[in-house]
């Protein structure tokens, strides 16, 4: 974007949408969650996310990192240890991946009812 323009998402090519498709994908979200109660370590991710490859979890993690939103440290041990922890700006995400989770929670029931009824009239 050019200098002293504001940016807009409704804009095409506006690197805010990179930004919105990276919180918004599904992994990305229980990572940032995950990362905000503490560090953990690439496995430890793994186990706590089911479903997701290690590929997915290393793909995601190094786009969250490129972001500014996770930061990985490496200890200098037999063998090398990871640590992964969500950075001051991924912190700033809190409260609204809090109100995100818990609203899937709490309608996912109406969710599943709208797709049932799409589904049975399609």
């Amino acid at each position: 974007m050019p200098a002293g323009k504001r940016f807009d998402c409704y804009m095409d090519g506006c690197p805010t949408r990179m930004v919105l498709d990276r919180i918004g994908d599904r992994w990305a979200v229980l990572i940032l969650a995950l990362l905000a109660a503490g560090p953990r370590r690439f496995n430890q991710l793994r186990r706590d996310v089911p479903g997701i490859s290690a590929k997915m979890l290393s793909q995601t993690l190094k786009g969250l990192e490129r972001d500014g939103l996770v930061e990985r440290e490496v200890f200098a041990t037999v063998p090398v240890t990871v640590e992964y922890r969500i950075s001051e700006l991924g912190l700033t995400l809190r409260a609204i991946m809090a109100d995100l989770t818990r609203w899937a929670e709490a309608n996912i029931e109406r969710v599943m009812e709208a797709q049932r009824r799409y589904d049975a009239a399609a």
